[in-house]
């Protein structure tokens, strides 16, 4: 899943979020967040919807099926 691990970090990092805030905004603790973008782990796809919302994307975009 590496384009979803580059994706993430870049829309985070476009946002100016540090991987703290966004376990806090998932509601998640933050070494599971590290875990996502690290490649060692995946969402569960709340999680996945969840994110897709706080970037205002698709799901679709973030797993690399469409480029907006």
């Amino acid at each position: 899943m590496k384009i979803f691990e580059k994706r993430l970090t870049e829309l985070r990092k476009q946002y100016g979020y540090s991987q703290y805030k966004m376990a806090e905004l998932l509601g998640i603790k933050q070494p599971s967040y590290i875990r996502y973008e690290n490649g060692t782990s995946e969402p569960k796809q709340e999680i996945l919807v969840a994110i897709a919302d706080i970037f205002d994307v698709s799901v679709d975009y973030l797993l690399g099926r469409s480029n907006f």
